[in-house]
């Protein structure tokens, strides 16, 4: 038999703690959690089944597949409605009112659900799982720091890869294969519906101009239109900017980077907007402290490219994103979000990825995008690789 919880013990309490105040600040009786990356965090393991958390008492781990699992507090059902038998035979009482993750959860799953507890009011339970992952723990920080560390030793490799004449399809498999040799899971794990991506993006030239219907910077016209983003086949020439910002989940939980490369030299406009990245970093990461609202990150950014004169290319050319920032985590688009409207509040062990970038007409996407974990102090970077413009030649 194999040891259902796969990550300790102690740590799968402290966050089924964490949900259950949440729960009875909001008066809820109990949570019945179903998605892949809640399940996890909560196990550390994804399986078929639900997370039964009240709030007060043991969570229940109702499991349909795999097989052979033990440990405590686990039951096996062979459909939804045998939860209602446990509880009955455990002398639980049913809840008056569930949080579910309706922002994930299929329309007629919730149906279903409803029908199992007709008397339970539903509340939206999608919230309050983002609010208690956006803080990591140190266990969880140090897996991060670990993804941090193989992400960087894949981009160390990636000067070795290129070969003249290469498309940007061609580059970007070779960066994939080392990435998969390092041990990249693989997975760019994304919460909802709102982005499509397969291990991350390579995007050089005129590419990076090519509006996407995603909430990219630069998404790339892709090399489908099944999957509208990324690498479209373009050669690689002497005079562009090929951005690499590919997958960091080497852990199950994902750090996010971007680091541009170059076949001869970019123009000044160019450089001179990369270092206006690395500038904002810079003065974000000492910025980013316990408490510091999200929006007046974002605001400072814009007001140093304003300095800088770079407005017309920060973040999208002839499309921009609507943010700089977003947490990471088990899936890439965590909270907080820095962004203008965001009513986020920075707190320590909060990650989050920071991409101030620029789209040069012509030439491509430049900027950085690092990782950082939110301290007493400021932000500290975890993926540490160099942040300049580093020449293929």
């Amino acid at each position: 038999m194999e040891q259902f919880l796969q990550i300790p013990s102690i740590e799968s309490k402290n966050r089924i703690s964490n949900i259950q105040q949440l729960l009875i600040n909001q008066c809820i009786d109990a949570a019945l959690v179903s998605d892949n990356a809640n399940k996890f965090y909560l196990s550390g393991r994804v399986f078929n089944g639900y997370v039964f958390i009240p709030a007060q008492g043991d969570a229940i781990f109702f499991v349909r597949r795999p097989v052979e699992l033990s440990g405590d507090n686990i039951v096996y059902i062979n459909k939804p409605e045998n939860i209602a038998d446990t509880l009955l035979q455990k002398g639980i009482d049913f809840p008056l009112s569930l949080g579910m993750e309706l922002d994930l959860m299929p329309y007629a799953m919730v149906q279903r659900i409803c029908k199992i507890f007709p008397n339970a009011n539903i509340s939206n339970l999608s919230s309050i799982m983002r609010q208690v992952r956006s803080v990591k723990s140190e266990y969880e920080i140090e897996l991060l720091k670990l993804s941090g560390k193989k992400h960087a030793a894949t981009y160390s490799q990636i000067p070795n890869l290129y070969r003249p004449n290469m498309t940007d399809l061609e580059f970007q498999v070779e960066i994939e294969r080392t990435s998969r040799l390092e041990g990249c899971l693989g997975q760019f794990r994304i919460s909802g519906d709102s982005m499509e991506i397969y291990m991350g993006n390579l995007i050089c030239g005129e590419n990076a101009d090519a509006p996407s219907p995603y909430d990219f910077a630069m998404g790339g016209a892709g090399m489908h239109p099944s999957l509208p983003v990324g690498c479209n086949g373009t050669t690689i020439t002497p005079g562009m900017a090929i951005m690499v910002d590919l997958n960091g989940n080497y852990t199950g939980y994902t750090t996010d980077m971007s680091r541009v490369f170059s076949v001869g030299t970019l123009d000044g406009l160019s450089t001179k907007a990369h270092e206006c990245s690395r500038r904002i970093c810079r003065e974000l990461s000492l910025m980013g402290t316990p408490g510091v609202e999200a929006k007046a990150l974002y605001n400072r950014a814009i007001e140093i490219v304003n300095e800088e004169g770079l407005a017309d290319l920060f973040m999208g050319h002839r499309q921009k994103a609507s943010f700089i920032g977003h947490g990471v985590g088990i899936e890439i688009n965590e909270s907080p979000v820095i962004a203008p409207r965001s009513r986020d509040i920075l707190a320590v062990g909060n990650v989050i990825a920071l991409e101030p970038k620029f789209v040069i007409p012509g030439i491509g996407a430049v900027g950085i995008e690092n990782t950082y974990v939110v301290t007493e102090q400021g932000m500290v970077s975890i993926t540490l690789a160099p942040e300049e413009i580093i020449s293929l030649d």
